[in-house]
């Protein structure tokens, strides 16, 4: 077995080499960093947008209740203005029979 001799030019490359890695670890490291910061930052928008879309539920459903009483105050509505139409069409055929008698219509049914 031969045993190789370390020479000043291979100390120096293992040297530059040793340097390098370090740095590149370095910047693993803030990248590292800065990836937990950026998935920080985007599980705060998550949490932001998960209460906003939580509201907007709850606008919706408060809208569509309130649509639903809109409704039902309509279909009352309508109901009330179909009696009061039928009342007056009543009415109507009474105030023209009591002017044909006034007049003294004698096809008065």
């Amino acid at each position: 077995m031969t045993v190789q001799r370390w020479t000043d030019e291979m100390l120096n490359d293992l040297a530059v080499s040793v340097i390098e890695l370090r740095e590149s670890v370095n910047t693993l490291r803030d990248s590292v960093l800065n990836t937990r910061k950026g998935l920080d930052t985007v599980g705060d928008s998550v949490d932001g947008l998960r209460i906003t879309a939580q509201a907007l539920l709850q606008v919706a459903a408060q809208h569509q209740r309130d649509m639903e009483l809109h409704k039902q105050e309509m279909e009352l509505f309508k109901q009330r203005q179909a009696k009061s139409d039928q009342r007056f069409n009543i009415l109507l055929k009474e105030v023209r029979y009591l002017r044909r008698a006034s007049q003294g219509d004698d096809s008065i049914p």
